[in-house]
């Protein structure tokens, strides 16, 4: 039965039979057993029946559930499901929850959900309110201002009960912090940890980290790839492509949760995504990140102990140190490679450059999307300088230029595997180490307390220690390990596409230079205005083929080498050593 209502004109007030009632409901973790839904549904329900408010039933039931949402950021207006109520005012006539921290934490949002209520005469209702009785709050009458005292001085202490209890938290964490092996508990473990009872050795006490058998697996896949040679960007189309969940939803999956949900979006909204998926910023942010060590981390930053050193959350890290550095100096090498470029099909981008001005040429995107003929054109407008002799020139012409000449110098030399192995150096942690200490160094002399300013030192004092740690800590030397793979350089052009082959060229320092052209009906390319260039790794190999053409052509001549002459390859010669 829905209400009925006598309205007295003179007073405002509404009197009501059977209140509407809309049933709210909040969790801030959603694995908190203590603060369950159906724990919180069966409290209203007790209330309401006493209280004549009604929730409706099937398609008519009014309730707001708004899970995984905290009362302390989230204001009653901001929420999801209440939100929405709140701005139907017109639908019910009281709100009801459990507790009073359901609703509110804060006495700025109390104040304005007090203002609300007594605009639009609502009655607020509280299952179990501070001390363990009921609490009705009516703003039907306007005229008296008693609910609004009373909810007033329980917002406050409210508030001041959600202030302790966050102190109480955050002093719990900083201890335990500080305790080796010692995991928090609650919330989601680095990726590629997860947490287990501390072994009785260690005091038995709490929880502790171990490797995640399935999420290392995924680690060992992408390092592994990384490797071998795949750019990040291949690793994580071939992780998704697989179904593997990215650490976003890795944790989600093994407590058996939906994937993906909200995310950031513009200011004020969000978006929700079905599942987060792999891209190379979360490949290359989870291999940097120190919790591979086996280091704990506190806001980017390891958490030492008294000798400086980092205090460890595992006994078992996923990676060593040097195993870690060695990533590092490939993901640094890739670096440059990693940003994203619209004109992808170019071959010669980052190989083909302006005479004049020295900078890089691109490909015209008016006329390739004109179904034209592509030209590279000099940028320099596009870096806020002046070309003197501006360069431009037809794309297909220079694409088989280049590709003849790379073909002609290196295509017949042996590819290799290089596999760098960095040894240890303390230097990397060093460097942050000192960048952590002066940063320590900026609040010296700023503490009011004799602790302050002893915890200031104690922790000047670790760092020291770790300096003198690290500065004394041997430096091993860099392995590179070089294999032939019995293909050849043409053999890989063939089977590559052009971000492949453009890849190839880069690696491997080649560079095209290119002068404005003169006037003239070209038909084809004019030689004259190039220069073709390679300084990369391959040179010695290149130089040492020439050599051997060289002689290999003075033997079929009948005459004597220039001693220490070298050509390059010539295209009928080419052929003479392919066979």
């Amino acid at each position: 039965m829905e209400k009925t209502t006598r309205r007295n004109p003179l007073a405002g007030t509404v009197y009501a039979e059977t209140l509407r009632g809309v049933r709210c409901i909040r969790l801030s973790v959603l694995t908190d057993e203590t603060t369950s839904p159906e724990r919180q549904r069966e409290a209203d329900d007790l209330t309401t029946a006493a209280h004549n408010i009604s929730f409706g039933e099937g398609d008519q039931l009014r309730e707001a559930v708004d899970l995984d949402v905290s009362a302390s950021k989230i204001s009653p207006f901001d929420r999801p499901a209440l939100g929405g109520w709140l701005a139907r005012p017109d639908d019910f006539d009281a709100l009801v929850w459990w507790r009073f921290d359901r609703a509110i934490r804060s006495m700025a949002d109390m104040h304005k959900l007090a203002e609300w209520a007594r605009e639009h005469m609502k009655v607020l209702v509280f299952a179990e309110g501070i001390g363990g009785g009921k609490l009705v709050f009516d703003f039907r009458n306007p005229l008296d201002p008693m609910a609004e005292l009373q909810m007033t001085m329980f917002a406050f202490a409210a508030q001041v009960e959600a202030q302790s209890i966050s102190d109480r938290v955050t002093g719990a964490m900083a201890a335990i912090r500080k305790m080796p092996l010692r995991w928090r508990g609650g919330g989601r473990p680095p990726y590629g940890y997860m947490p287990a009872p501390m072994p009785k050795e260690h005091g038995g006490i709490g929880w502790a980290l171990v490797p995640d058998p399935d999420a290392v697996k995924a680690i060992e896949r992408i390092i592994r790839e990384l490797l071998e040679g795949t750019t990040v960007s291949a690793i994580a189309v071939g992780l998704n492509a697989d179904s593997i969940p990215s650490p976003r939803d890795h944790w989600a999956v093994k407590k058996e949760r939906e994937k993906g949900r909200k995310t950031g979006g513009a200011k004020g909204s969000h978006v929700v995504r079905d599942v987060f998926k792999w891209t190379p910023a979360v490949i290359t942010r989870m291999l940097r990140n120190p919790t591979l060590l086996g280091w704990k981390m506190h806001k980017g930053k390891p958490v030492r102990d008294a000798e400086g050193n980092p205090i460890m959350q595992t006994e078992t890290p996923i990676l060593t140190r040097e195993e870690f550095d060695r990533i590092g100096v490939v993901l640094d090498s890739r670096s440059i490679d990693n940003k994203q470029r619209k004109d992808t099909d170019a071959l010669l981008l980052r190989v083909i450059h302006c005479d004049s001005c020295g900078g890089r040429m691109y490909r015209d995107k008016m006329s390739a999307s004109a179904n034209q003929t592509p030209v590279y054109k000099c940028n320099a407008h596009g870096r806020g300088i002046k070309c003197e002799a501006a360069a431009h020139i037809r794309g297909d012409w220079v694409d088989e230029y280049v590709e003849a000449e790379f073909l002609r110098v290196v295509g017949p030399v042996q590819t290799t595997h290089v596999v760098e192995i960095p040894g240890y150096d303390p230097e990397p942690e060093l460097r942050a180490t000192v960048a952590e200490f002066a940063e320590h160094q900026e609040q010296r002399g700023r503490q009011k307390s004799k602790h302050a300013a002893a915890e200031w030192q104690r922790r000047a004092d670790a760092l020291d220690n770790r300096f003198a740690t690290l500065e004394a800590a041997e430096k091993v030397e860099p392995q590179r390990i070089v294999t032939s793979t019995g293909r050849t350089f043409a053999d890989e052009w063939a089977e590559k596409d052009t971000a492949g082959r453009r890849a190839m060229l880069v690696e491997a320092g080649v560079r095209l230079d290119v002068r404005r052209g003169v006037r003239g009906g070209w038909r084809k390319l004019d030689v004259r205005r190039v220069d073709f260039t390679m300084r990369g790794e391959l040179d010695p190999a290149a130089e040492a083929l020439a050599d051997v053409v060289a002689a290999l052509e003075s033997e079929a001549r009948g005459d004597e080498p220039t001693p220490g002459a070298s050509v390059r390859l010539v295209e009928p010669v080419r052929e003479l050593v392919a066979a």
